[in-house]
This record gives C-alpha cells, structure tokens and sequence, in this order.
C-alpha cells in the first residue's frame, strides 16, 4: 500500500499554486526575452544556465546517458525550441499557454501505443471537447495564433509527450537533478541550429540589445521555470498521489491567459474565453474521471 498522503496540508497547497503561478507566467516572460533574443539562441541560453552551475552541487541520476539524451533533445531542441520559434511573432503567450497542454493527450496516447494500453471513453471525449477549442483558435486566431504558430506549439506539445514517455523510462529518477542533467544534451543542438539558421549576426545583436529585464528573463525562466518548478513538483509527487497534484496543472494555462492580459494587452476575446474553456474541461475530465475510476478500484 502507498504511504503518499491523498490530503495536501496548506504549505503543500500553496507550494503547488506557487508552481503554476510560476509556469503559467512563464510564457509572457518568454514574450519579454525574444523582444531582444533569437527563439534559439534564448533556448541555448535557458538550457546552459539550467545546467550550469547547478550540475556542481546536482548529481547526475543514475539513469543511462542516453535516456538523458533522449530527454534533452527532445524538451530542449523540440519542446521549447519550437515554442519559442512560434512565439516570435506567430502566437501570443495566452494562447501558447493554452495549445501547448495539448501535451496531456498526447502522452496517454503515446502511453497507450507503447504499452497497448486501453484508451477508455471518457478520454476520447475529453480529446474532442480539447479539439473543438483548438479549432476555435485556429478559426479566430488571428495575430493570436498564425497557422504556422499553432502548428508549432502543437509539435511542441507532441515534443513535450514525448519527453514524458522518454522520463517514464528512467525508473523514477529524481525529476530535479533529471531535467539539470539532460538540459547538457540540449546546449550543443541549440548552439548549431542557432548559428545556423540564426546567424552569427542576429546572435551577436541579440547578445548586445540584451539588458537587464532581458537577462533576468533568461534566469527567470532556468531557476524559477526549471530548477524552483520542476524541484517542487517533483517534492509534492514523491509526497502524495499523482492524481492529487495533477489537477493544479490546470491553472496554468488560466495565468498564462489572465498574466498575458493584464501584462501585455493581449485582448480576451469571447471566441478565446470559449476555447479555454473547451481544452480546459478536457483536461478536467481527463484528470477527474480517471481519479474517480481508480478511487472506485481501490475501495
């Protein structure tokens, strides 16, 4: 039997909203360092301060390079290269927010392919109510989401599954020290794919127009986004059920939506209200029914 607690107590409650307040504004943080850096040189940068120093007071889990390999390239050059293409202009951090939990469907899809797993009902009306949503941005976008944007973020977010299935294989690593040592394999792809496709010119104006706010972007999204959010998270898992923490998961596309309203206008549009709440109730599902089914299991 699971020694995890299944009741969270106030500090562990806040410790989980802090996490999604953390990632849901980490997408207009994003906005802020590409108004002054290439998506993929950002991305190098992320992944070297994620890595260094804390690879001298992290070790290295004992898991197989290649896993962490695997892990880096396919977070750091798929998942957040791709996101940070599409945000350069071809979607806003609201909507970002929103596409890129996509990522939940496809990893029980990806699950279910690789361990022949069962897809149940409810799962498949919880794709379609995501679905709709998606299609109701793609209809309205707009400025908010070009088709290239939401195309990328989609292959962000099957990047993102990805990673998870390809974690899933670690045997349980500690996520904190996991993620510190795959951000290594990450660094050397992103440097080339920026040299390049960016050029030496856009990296060096990119390095030069960089100020403060832009800088402490960068770290921002290294320690706050990866080593304080993943630390944490990790923390509240080893402590209670998945099911119990998952659901504050939720909240981070609501702060992505509400922090890139209040901090850089993007406006709130019916048509988006609509389609958050679409993808919103499908992740909800997709979370709620299947903590009922296994609640009913256990009993």
């Amino acid at each position: 039997m699971s020694n995890k607690q299944t009741h969270l107590p106030i500090a562990h409650i806040l410790l989980a909203t802090m996490v999604a307040l953390v990632w849901g504004s980490n997408f207009v943080v994003i906005k802020i360092a590409l108004a002054h850096l290439p998506p993929l040189l950002f991305a190098a940068l992320r992944f070297t301060f994620a890595f260094l120093p804390a690879a001298f007071f992290i070790p290295r889990p004992a898991v197989p390079w290649r896993n962490l390999a695997a892990y880096g390239l396919l977070i750091g050059a798929g998942q957040f290269g791709l996101l940070y293409i599409a945000m350069k202009g071809s979607i806003s951090p609201g909507s970002a927010s929103l596409v890129i939990q996509l990522q939940v469907f496809f990893t029980i899809a990806l699950a279910a392919h690789l361990t022949s797993e069962r897809l149940h009902a409810f799962q498949g009306v919880a794709l379609v109510l995501a679905a709709v949503g998606l299609a109701l941005i793609a209809m309205h976008g707009g400025s908010d989401a070009t088709p290239l944007g939401l195309c990328l973020t989609v292959l962000a977010a099957l990047c993102w599954a990805s990673g998870n299935i390809v974690a899933r294989a670690s045997g349980g690593a500690g996520m904190l020290g996991y993620v510190v040592w795959s951000s290594l394999f990450a660094i050397p792809p992103l440097i080339a794919l920026s040299l390049v496709f960016e050029g030496r010119t856009a990296i060096a104006q990119g390095l030069s127009s960089a100020d403060a706010t832009t800088w402490a972007a960068v770290l921002y999204q290294s320690f706050g986004n990866t080593l304080l959010g993943y630390g944490s998270w990790a923390y509240l898992l080893a402590r209670h059920p998945a099911a119990t923490i998952s659901p504050f998961a939720l909240l981070v596309p609501v702060v992505g939506l509400a922090s890139s309203a209040l901090l850089t206008g993007e406006p709130l549009q019916s048509w988006k209200l609509a389609a958050a709440g679409l993808v919103l109730s499908g992740l909800a599902l997709n979370l709620v029914w299947a903590s009922l089914v296994r609640w009913q299991g256990s009993r």
